[in-house]
């Protein structure tokens, strides 16, 4: 297997992941399960291999951004760098239904913030937050109105 065909694999896998987020409350459980825990684990698993195998032969190290570029130059370290970004962000938006669901969010209110989540990682946990954020205060401010 060559970095570029796992790298099409995993982006597949990936996608796949994704789009039953959007779709989970067809199956919510199954959804959760595959997206949730299958997925990424299967992918923390390939990445725990490529660095298992490569990070001791590469350049560079984490001890500077200078260190950092240079040991994605290496590409089986680049490909583990970006399994890392893929197995994160669907376990996030695999959390972030789940935590919704535990809330009472509808999934129509949380669906557009999946793609931030995918594409922006951080950015769209960062708006999914927001929105947490944002609902409890209209529910804390409408529970002062009633009593």
């Amino acid at each position: 297997m060559t970095p570029e065909w796992l790298f099409s694999a995993l982006n597949a896998m990936a996608l796949t992941g994704w789009v039953a987020l959007a779709f989970a409350p067809l199956a919510p459980k199954s959804v959760d399960l595959l997206s949730g825990w299958v997925l990424p684990g299967a992918m923390a698993l390939v990445y725990s291999v490529l660095m298992l195998v490569h990070f001791a032969d590469a350049p560079g190290g984490f001890g500077t951004l200078g260190d950092v570029q240079a040991l994605f130059t290496d590409p089986e370290v680049a490909l583990a760098g970006w399994v890392h970004f893929l197995a994160f962000d669907l376990f996030i938006g695999a959390w972030i239904l789940r935590d919704a669901r535990s809330r009472g969010i509808a999934h129509w209110t949380v669906l557009p913030i999946l793609p931030f989540v995918f594409l922006l990682g951080p950015a769209g946990l960062l708006a999914y937050l927001s929105l947490c954020l944002v609902l409890r205060v209209r529910l804390s401010r409408g529970a002062e109105v009633k009593g």
